[in-house]
């Protein structure tokens, strides 16, 4: 697939995505799309899940429900899937029907073909769970990540396919700079994006995160708590370590954090008296295009 179709995709969201693999199927044996019956049955047991799909976790309770409701009404909406093998496919959308039919002791589903590449795949797969919010925020995370990493996806073109800022995009990613404890946590459902995000710039998020969710705090106080620990860093009156002649004060942490927030890369502010630099660290060619957008657009 090339660039340029991928470029033509961009920002038509989850509705004109869906509803284009929802279309019938043209085949020269059935030309006429209205003569094409879209929900093929095919044996359950033929239907494996897409390794590569950003959604790991599926809440055991709401599993059962929809199991519940498949005995009683079927599988209202097709799942999706691409051929990865002679009567063998794999799932592009509805892995949650799929299980749930299982448990459900379906031995037939009702699915989709459509044959796209692993890149559209998981375009797909990420849109249609973010829009349904069916992904975590470290799922949804990893997921932006697979698509810059593997198919160099730009944070504006993830913005632009999921209807989404481009700062959204950027703070989902830097959930992913927190040590595994708390990603668990986030995974989980322990605590929320909003206070995972003030935990990035922290010394210790671990243990920040646990003193957040044993006392329950709100994200502001989450927010103040981070603020407090920036500050500790460099101020002497909070007892962590002297402040020495290069350290940096709390203003200016706060404001690399704030820059970093904003463009989604690392950024490094060094300010003396008479002048200073900023830096912005970028890894890509894609990351290096977008700051020289967005200064030009200044």
């Amino acid at each position: 697939m090339s660039d340029d179709n991928s470029k033509r995709r961009l920002g038509r969201g989850l509705a004109a995505l869906i509803g284009e693999m929802d279309r019938p199927m043209v085949t020269a044996d059935t030309p006429a799309p209205a003569a094409v019956n879209a929900d093929r049955l095919v044996p359950i047991e033929f239907v494996g899940r897409n390794p590569r799909n950003p959604r790991r976790y599926f809440d055991e309770a709401e599993l059962q429900d929809l199991a519940a409701s498949i005995r009683q009404h079927g599988i209202v909406q097709p799942v999706v899937v691409r051929t990865i093998a002679n009567e063998r496919y794999e799932i592009i959308a509805g892995e949650r029907r799929w299980r749930a039919a299982q448990l459900a002791g379906f031995v037939e589903i009702p699915v989709i073909v459509r044959d796209v590449d692993d890149r559209t795949a998981l375009e797909i797969a990420i849109v249609e769970n973010v829009q349904r919010s069916d992904l975590n925020p470290l799922e949804e995370a990893l997921g932006y990540e697979q698509l810059i990493a593997e198919h160099g996806y730009t944070q504006n073109d993830l913005g632009e396919i999921i209807g989404k800022s481009r700062s959204h995009v950027a703070n989902s990613l830097r959930l992913l700079k927190l040590p595994e404890p708390v990603r668990d946590m986030l995974a989980s459902g322990t605590l929320s994006a909003g206070h995972a995000r003030a935990l990035v710039p922290t010394s210790d998020p671990t243990s920040l995160a646990k003193t957040i969710v044993a006392k329950g705090l709100s994200v502001r106080d989450a927010e103040r708590l981070a603020q407090n620990d920036i500050k500790a860093q460099t101020d002497p009156e909070h007892g962590r370590k002297p402040v020495h002649r290069d350290e940096k004060d709390a203003d200016t942490l706060a404001l690399e954090r704030t820059l970093s927030d904003s463009l989604g890369l690392d950024v490094t502010v060094n300010h003396k008296s008479g002048g200073g630099y900023l830096r912005i660290n970028y890894k890509t060619l894609d990351q290096l295009e977008e700051i020289c957008r967005l200064l030009e657009r200044r």
